[in-house]
């Protein structure tokens, strides 16, 4: 059973935690938790998810197999002059900060096994979607290690670093896009007289349907809109709407504003 340090308390780390804890992938009690400040919010997440708190000492540290970097991007610098005194050779480190480069890792905890992930907050269910990108000193049993631990929290899939700005644009900021979507279509539903109620089950149900058709059947979504939409008929009077109003066009802009968001934060880092 390895032991685990979580270098940060935000929502990212709670997220993963979670999902670790309630799947039972690994023991709590070895699962650590530190932050710079706000001794209740680690009272609040070892109360919840039974976990454990590194003491002031960083007692924990020394003996850790894992290191989950999960502080806010402006933080990462001094959490690692932090706890570099403290680690072991040994010990892997796993970043989910955003836009942070695995150079600035390497460059704060010294020559060690480094993977670069961004998952997103559905990780809190087992149902995050994972890019990850490792550097040199990671070996095969290293790899299944990182593999593994995201694999409790959701799917995983490995690719270069440098398209890791478009994973967190798409999969990583993506919870909130759909969460965005569903607060449209809600008004709109509202609008047209629906109560928020059943407005929100039935689009609740519609994205889940809509995503187990992609997942199950296999087809481009090119292919399962067309099915839906007879020539003349409502969908794709509606679908004629999102086209005037350039929706293809939105969503890119969406995505490259958050890649050069994610490039921008690498520099700074």
């Amino acid at each position: 059973m390895e032991t685990i340090v979580f270098v940060g308390a935000g929502s990212m780390a709670e997220a993963i935690i979670a999902g670790m804890v309630v799947r039972n992938t690994e023991d709590a009690k070895r699962i650590y938790v530190m932050n710079k400040s706000d001794d209740d919010r680690l009272d609040y997440m070892q109360g919840r998810y039974g976990i454990s708190i590194v003491c002031p000492e960083r007692k924990a540290l020394k003996f850790a197999d894992m290191i989950v970097l999960a502080t806010k991007p402006k933080d990462i610098r001094q959490a690692m002059a932090e706890i570099a005194p403290h680690l072991n050779d040994h010990t892997a480190a796993l970043s989910v900060i955003a836009g942070t480069p695995i150079k600035t890792i390497e460059q704060g905890l010294g020559m060690r096994p480094i993977a670069r992930s961004m998952p997103n907050t559905s990780a809190t269910i087992g149902k995050s979607a994972s890019g990850i990108a490792m550097n040199s000193k990671v070996d095969q049993r290293c790899k299944d290690q990182f593999i593994q631990l995201l694999s409790s929290i959701g799917i995983v899939k490995e690719v270069r670093e440098e398209d890791l700005h478009a994973v967190t644009a798409l999969s990583g900021s993506g919870p909130a896009y759909v969460y965005y979507l569903v607060e449209a279509l809600e008004e709109a539903a509202i609008d047209k007289g629906l109560s928020k109620e059943i407005a929100r089950e039935l689009i609740i149900q519609t994205l889940d349907g809509a995503a187990s058709m992609l997942k199950m059947t296999g087809e481009d979504p090119i292919t399962l809109r067309q099915n839906v939409t007879s020539p003349g008929g409502t969908t794709e009077a509606g679908l004629n709407a999102l086209e005037t109003r350039k929706f293809k066009q939105t969503i890119a802009e969406c995505i490259d504003s958050a890649e050069g968001r994610s490039r921008e934060l690498g520099a700074l880092s």
